[in-house]
């Protein structure tokens, strides 16, 4: 990341997309599975899945490769309470079709409580491109970015809601995929900084369980670290 890039002075995220939370049409695979892939087949609805971040009070950036099979009726990337649907047998813009999501569609619109804006350009169809996503849940915004470009606040108010928010992608569009690439976060406080300064030299549970400390720190340590979380096998053959 250049140095305009957002949360610069951070560090790194850990979570991925939730193998439990999601459509059944969302496949996920790759390193600590990060990459969604939607309606393997054929498309017969929209289908989407939620990460296992969340978001409230703290600021979070992210990155999305969208692979260049992007066409449809809507490909979109955004945040949501668990009461946002994760899957309709209908082609739609299902971030932001009611009060429990916010989302950027592919043709450029915003959308939330079923309502929508002209916020940039429609996505060039058929290229690849990288999706930014900036929450403040400080101030209370979600901002946008499109191959390293700011496109500017998109929702303000965020801070307001209570309940827990989670990052979403959905399509409505076959063998699509969408990779997290990139996840940052601000600090929360000193003792956070200081774990990510630890964390930059032993980056494994091994090299933590060489350290003379204490067991609780090293648990609080180990929180930290940017390796698979512990999920129960799932057959990612089944719905």
């Amino acid at each position: 990341m250049g140095s305009s890039a957002p949360l610069r002075h951070g560090c790194e995220d850990n979570w991925t997309w939730n193998r439990r939370d999601r459509s059944p049409e969302v496949r996920l695979y790759g390193p600590s599975w990060r990459v969604a892939h939607f309606h393997p087949t054929w498309s017969s609805g929209t289908a989407a899945v939620r990460g296992t971040r969340v978001l409230n009070n703290g600021r979070y950036y992210w990155e999305l490769r969208v692979s260049q099979r992007v066409f449809g009726t809507s490909m979109m990337f955004g945040v949501g309470t668990r009461r946002a649907r994760l899957h309709v047998d209908a082609f739609l813009n299902l971030l932001g079709e009611d009060e429990h999501s916010w989302g950027l569609s592919h043709k450029g619109l915003l959308w939330h409580a079923g309502r929508w804006t002209h916020y940039t350009k429609p996505f060039r169809e058929n290229e690849a491109t990288t999706v930014g996503v900036l929450f403040d849940g400080v101030a209370g915004t979600l901002s946008f970015y499109k191959d390293g470009a700011s496109l500017g606040v998109a929702f303000r108010g965020l801070h307001l809601v209570r309940e827990p928010l989670y990052p979403i992608v959905c399509s409505t569009a076959a063998r699509t995929e969408m990779t997290l690439t990139l996840m940052k976060r601000d600090f929360v406080n000193l003792q956070d900084r200081c774990r990510a300064a630890i964390l930059a030299r032993a980056r494994s549970a091994d090299a933590l369980a060489r350290l003379a400390l204490p067991a609780r720190l090293r648990d609080f340590l180990a929180e930290g670290l940017d390796e698979p979380q512990p999920f129960q096998p799932v057959d990612q053959n089944a719905g």
